[in-house]
Order: structure tokens, then sequence, then C-alpha cells
């Protein structure tokens, strides 16, 4: 079984409601972590998680709703208490070129976020073609998406072939649907209404139409602009998708 929360449904724009992207995945013991950006601290404690028990940190890309509380988390792992100091490593994945966005924070924050080797890993995929890594009760797939240069798709699967894809932000592309291909759950990204379509993002009919391609089980749209507020998005997205269907909100639960 895989669990999912949604820490962050929302963009860079600030909201009382929404923080910026985040998603939490649980499957087996392993806590997976997806984009870190503004309120992702709070919201993690707000679902009765610590920072300290997230073991892998993946980055869909390195825009700052993305990744605008990375450097918050690192600093306050390390500085957080005897005792509830991190035992286990974190595993940090990223796309191509965060090696080098990490060591630009590093000039940046020195030895505030520098960890033991032992106790923080990082991990570039392939940007460029399908990757794949295995880990202890799970498997990751990625693809590349159309945002930006780093942009990343990730599909998680469990020993028991759960598996669920968390898009990251992305215009309609084919490798979408191909990295969700009968996934049980597809987290989409859906910027903007039909009607206000900006490049880069999705509207609540694009997300739909790749969903259906995919024959995705569930389809969870995410990443709402303040545009969206007030739209019948589920109306919208029912143009091309007929699946069960969830419009995220922080601090939602799924399990699939």
């Amino acid at each position: 079984m895989i669990s999912v929360t949604v820490l962050g449904s929302g963009t860079c724009v600030p909201s009382l409601q929404r923080s910026s992207c985040s998603m939490l995945m649980e499957t087996g013991e392993a806590k997976l972590l997806f984009d870190c950006g503004a309120g992702t601290i709070r919201r993690l404690l707000e679902a009765g998680h610590m920072i300290t028990e997230i073991d892998y940190l993946f980055f869909s890309h390195l825009h700052p709703d993305h990744t605008g509380e990375l450097v918050s988390f690192l600093f306050s792992t390390k500085y957080a208490g005897w005792s509830r100091a991190r035992k286990t490593p974190l595993t940090i994945v990223g796309g191509k070129g965060f090696v080098d966005f990490y060591d630009g924070l590093r000039k940046v924050y020195g030895e505030w976020i520098e960890w033991d080797e032992e106790l923080l890993k990082i991990l570039e995929m392939d940007n460029g073609a399908e990757d794949r890594a295995a880990f202890e009760g799970f498997s990751v797939k990625t693809l590349p998406m159309r945002h930006t240069e780093q942009s990343l798709a990730y599909r998680i699967s469990d020993n028991t072939g759960r598996s669920a894809v968390y898009s990251g932000d992305t215009d309609r592309n084919e490798n979408l649907s191909l990295l969700a291909k009968d996934a049980d759950l597809l987290i989409c990204e859906c910027a903007h209404p039909d009607g206000l379509k900006v490049e880069g993002h999705l509207t609540p009919s694009l997300a739909g139409e790749m969903a259906t391609w995919a024959n995705v089980k569930n389809l969870m749209l995410i990443h709402f602009y303040p545009e969206c507020d007030g739209v019948d998005m589920v109306g919208q997205c029912r143009k091309t998708y007929s699946g069960p269907l969830y419009l995220a909100q922080d601090l939602m639960q799924l399990k699939i």
C-alpha cells in the first residue's frame, strides 16, 4: 500500500489555504518527500511527522516554489537537538544539475547545511531518457517533463505492485502518459483552468487527457494558482477523464 499526504497544493503565490508544492508518500517503512516549497516543514508537522523521519527527498525541478525550503529542511534537521537528531541517511534525488545546485547552496550557507557524508546522499537521475533506481521496499522510474531542463516526473512502485506517479510541473507531453501507464494514482499538476492555458503547465481537460491515455485508476489534480479558485475544475476535467478524481487540498490523505 502507498499512502499519500498532500503537504502543499499551491504555487509560488502566497496563500493561507495552500502551501507551495510538496507531497509525502509512505510505502512500507519508507517516507518519501516530493518537492519542498514554502510551508512544507510546518505542514509535515501538522500531518504528524518530524523532518528527521524523511528517508528520501525527490525534486521535480529547481524552481523556488519546489525547492524553497530545502535549506531550512537541511539546517533544521542538522540542529534539531540531540534527542531528535537524524540517525538514518537522507537520500536526495533530482535531475541533471542538482549537484551543482546543492553546491551553490553550500557556497552560501556553508557548514549550516553540510552533513556527514554517511547521512546525506545525493543522486542525479538522467534527464535525457528513462531512468530507474531501486531502493529498499520500492523502486523509482523517471522520465523528463516539458517544463525546464531539469524537470522530471517520478513513478514509485512498491513491492506489492502498487504505483503512484508525481508529475511535477509539466506541459502536455507523451512522456507523462508513458510513465503513468496503468498507475494506481497520478498526481498531476493543473496550474490554470481551461481557457487560461500558459506555457509549461496543464489545465483540467489536458490533465484528464493525460490520465485517460495512461489508463490510470485514480487522478489527483494539484498545483493550483488562484485563477483556479471558484472554477468548476472537476467539470472541466470530466470533459476528458471519467475515473475517480480528487482536487488536492493541503493535508488531504489518500491510500492506494
